[in-house]
């Protein structure tokens, strides 16, 4: 009550030209009453209940002057004289002001206050007392009012609670004088330029006040009050708690960001480190995430049993607090949740849970372990809440989510929050523990269809690298091997099928054996690709579009690509084809790097095109390098740049071919490659002279004979004459059989390696084969006879004929070095 009301000045009087303020009302933007003072109650006589709610337009006993119209729909702040309908149906003229503000969703509220300048006589105990006394003390939101020097003038009740000081203490101090810490700085700021410019200020503010134990969010209306001139005589500030509101919006943004910032990869570990770091980020203190052991290593999950202990891996947890201090486990250790304790409970429950250091569950898992104890209470751990991680039905793990730094408990609306962020990275973290595992069978698969080590080859040295795709991509198809054949032969083969995935791994061990099963039959390079051609349409006729997966169908190539090459280290020739297949890189020993000029010919799958086979002749110590399209594509995906930088690191090659596979990585890669990555490096040899030994035979029958001799000959001068007896024994049964069933020319090689070889070549492409004689034949042994007497023996194709070859083991005889 202000000093006149106490001088008893009556209702509508006035003192010394002054009126006392008898009426403040909030409406809203339609117009409908929301707040009804006590003062208004006194001047009009309505109880609130008869007016809050209703239209304000109804206690108008006149229409609203045409500029008070004009200002109200342009939301600007008015004063003008009203004349006002008393419930007895008096006519009352009041003084009003209407102040425009803003509620928490922006909407618009007037502030409407007033004084009576005129009314009819009302019945006792229908007097007014002064309004803004009234209305700074009966509204529910602090309210304060400064002078035209950001001094204040007046507060409320609600306003001292919430800067902790009373009114008095308050009266005549700016806010940087009342307190001069941040914020107030600049909440001072506002409140001068309110009164410099005439212009409302909306601010949002989240932090504690002085007179408040725990943070808020404010919202703050900072309105200029003008006199009938429109001159600004000072400034009011309205202030709304809109916590709620902040944790409600900090919680969607959580949720957003959750959908945005989880399951990013295919990768289980990093899945979890992205639901801690979201979880931290926005509503929690210190997450741990947990995995069961059997989920962290990508396998099937076994249902949580509720009698017997879980084993769990910390997989990933994050902290406020650097390096994470609160945590008893580190990251990637196993840790064990005993039986019956609150995580085994919450496990088997499948529902997330909240609790306090007092609940018995919780201290009962806490004191179980010393280590977590101390943590606690050391960080003053004051609210937990533990969620199952779960997809599909699946249990994957727990996830627990604590408190310290924040001073709020988790509330349940934060339980139902971290069960959805956690259903969510639930869903990505099965995704990647299913990729995880079929990747894994894959790349096994894989790796159990290509060779584990380089064989050991008198031809020449092979080194080579596979690297298959970074987590962001399937495996692919890439495989390559490395055949002896017969003569000291050696075949090399570099393939790449179309696609990713198991599909492409199985298909590429189907092929692998075929390229193997036809190297055995010693086929040319260019009928062997011809042949392994066949056997890719066959098995896209038999699986179908379906099957080959939507990688094949959209790379614009069919099946499969490959390299086919055999070395011969007796005449250094070496004969390659290609089926759409990079071409190899050949390095002389002077160090001169060039790509053979091969014809590139089709991918295999598309039949009815011709394979044409190339031969070069090497010279001793040069370097092949075989690789697939990965290699040189991972340079931007342009194989220009990534055969440049592949023949840059040729150029300069190491001693050591596995460190030459590591500089070629090194240059040619620049980042994580997105396809399979085959790189073989094979650095050739010629086989000594003294270790071959060459006849030309007549087509006579004495040549049988003549060949024995030669052959026991060549064993005494090598230091085989053990051998001797079993090598002749071979001889003439291969020299008798070209005789008997072949063709000139006839010529006998034997070859002195880590096995001895015999090889008799005729002019006939007849291909032998054994048959069981009969028992008064006269001939059709022989082959069973060598084949008994031999490690091994087989035939292939040559120019002008066959050769039929066998290979005895030379274990502990002879050094090789003759006489």
């Amino acid at each position: 009550m202000t000093g006149e009301a106490a001088r008893g000045v009556p209702p509508g009087g006035t003192v010394q030209g002054r009126v006392p303020e008898d009426l403040a009302v909030v409406v809203d933007a339609r117009g409908v009453i929301t707040v009804w003072s006590d003062g208004a109650r006194r001047l009009l006589g309505y109880e609130p209940d008869e007016v809050v709610g209703r239209a304000a337009a109804r206690l108008l006993a006149a229409g609203l002057p045409g500029s008070t119209r004009r200002h109200v729909a342009d939301g600007q702040h008015w004063a003008s004289e009203v004349a006002l309908r008393h419930r007895d149906g008096d006519r009352v003229v009041v003084r009003l002001q209407g102040t425009p503000l803003l509620d928490a969703d922006r909407g618009r509220l007037w502030l409407v206050t007033g004084t009576a300048l005129a009314h009819t006589e009302r019945r006792a105990g229908h007097g007014s007392l002064p309004l803004w006394d009234l209305t700074l003390a009966q509204l529910p939101v602090p309210v304060a009012v400064y002078d035209r020097e950001a001094r204040l003038v007046a507060a409320n009740e609600a306003m001292t609670q919430v800067m902790g000081r009373s009114e008095e203490e308050m009266k005549g101090l700016t806010l940087w004088e009342i307190e001069p810490s941040p914020p107030f700085d600049e909440y001072d700021r506002l409140q001068r330029e309110v009164l410099r410019t005439g212009e409302m200020i909306f601010h949002e503010e989240h932090g504690k006040a002085p007179g408040e134990t725990r943070p808020h969010a404010w919202s703050m209306f900072m309105s200029p009050l003008k006199d009938e001139t429109g001159a600004v005589q000072g400034m009011c500030a309205t202030v709304f708690d809109t916590t709620e509101q902040y944790w409600a919006r900090r919680r969607l943004a959580v949720l957003n960001d959750a959908g945005l910032r989880i399951g990013t990869t295919l990768d289980v570990t990093r899945t979890a480190e992205e639901l801690a770091e979201v979880a931290v980020s926005g509503f929690a203190d210190f997450v741990t995430v947990d995995l069961l052991e059997s989920v962290a290593l990508g396998d099937e999950p076994e249902p949580v049993p509720l009698d017997a202990p879980v084993t769990v891996r910390r997989t990933a947890q994050r902290s406020v607090l650097e390096g994470c201090p609160e945590s008893v486990v580190a990251s990637g250790d196993a840790t064990l949740y005993r039986v019956g304790t609150l995580p085994v409970r919450t496990l088997v429950a499948g529902r997330g849970s909240r609790h306090r250091p007092g609940d018995r569950g919780l201290r009962e898992w806490v004191q179980s372990s010393p280590a977590r104890a101390d943590s606690v209470a050391r960080h003053v751990i004051h609210s937990v809440m533990m969620v199952p991680l779960r997809a599909r039905g699946v249990t994957l793990g727990l996830v627990h989510f604590l408190r310290h730094r924040t001073p709020e408990s988790f509330s349940e609306d934060d339980l139902l929050l971290a069960e959805e962020i956690v259903a969510r990275a639930a869903v990505s973290v099965d995704n990647a523990r299913r990729y995880t595992r079929e990747r894994r069978t894959a790349l096994a698969l894989q790796r159990s269809l290509l060779p584990d080590r380089p064989p050991d080859l008198a031809a020449m040295r092979v080194a080579y690298r596979y690297l298959p795709a970074g987590s962001g991509a399937d495996i692919g198809g890439d495989w390559f091997d490395v055949i002896p054949l017969s003569g000291t032969r050696v075949a090399l083969v570099v393939g790449d099928v179309v696609g990713h995935g198991i599909h492409a791994s199985a298909t590429m061990g189907r092929l692998r054996t075929a390229v193997r099963t036809l190297a055995d039959v010693d086929l040319a390079p260019d009928e062997l690709l011809t042949q392994l051609d066949d056997l890719v349409i066959r098995i896209d006729r038999e699986e179908g579009p379906e099957a080959r997966g939507r990688e094949a169908e959209t790379s614009g190539q069919v099946g499969a690509t490959c390299l086919y090459a055999v070395y011969d280290p007796v005449s250094r020739r070496c004969t390659m084809a290609r089926a759409g297949h990079p071409p190899p890189a050949l390095v002389t020993p002077d160090g001169a790097v060039r790509f053979l000029d091969l014809p590139a010919g089709p991918p295999l799958g598309l039949g009815g095109l011709p394979f044409e086979a190339v031969e070069v002749q090497l010279e001793e110590n040069s370097l092949l390098a075989l690789y697939t399209d990965g290699l040189v594509k991972a340079a931007d995906d342009d194989m220009d740049v990534g055969l440049t930088l592949l023949r840059e690191a040729l150029g300069h090659p190491a001693e050591a071919l596995e460190e030459t596979c590591e500089q070629v990585l090194r240059t040619v890669l620049t980042g994580r490659p997105a396809d399979d990555i085959v790189l073989m490096l094979a650095r050739t040899a010629a086989l000594d002279a003294g270790k071959v030994r060459t006849w030309q035979l007549p087509p006579e029958p004495t040549a049988v004979a003549r060949a024995r001799r030669m052959a026991g000959e060549q064993l005494a001068v090598w230091g085989l004459a053990e051998a001797a007896f079993t090598t002749e024994l071979i001889v003439s049964e291969l020299v008798t059989n070209a005789l008997r069933y072949g063709g000139t020319p006839i010529e006998l090689r034997l070859i002195r390696d880590s096995a001895l070889i015999c090889e008799v070549s005729d002019g006939s492409s007849t291909a032998p084969h054994l048959r069981r004689a009969r028992v008064f034949d006269e001939g059709g042994r022989g082959l069973l006879l060598v084949a008994q007497l031999s490690g091994r023996w087989g035939s292939r194709q040559t120019a002008t004929g066959k050769t039929i070859w066998a290979e005895q083991p030379l274990l502990g005889q002879g050094d090789g070095t003759g006489g």
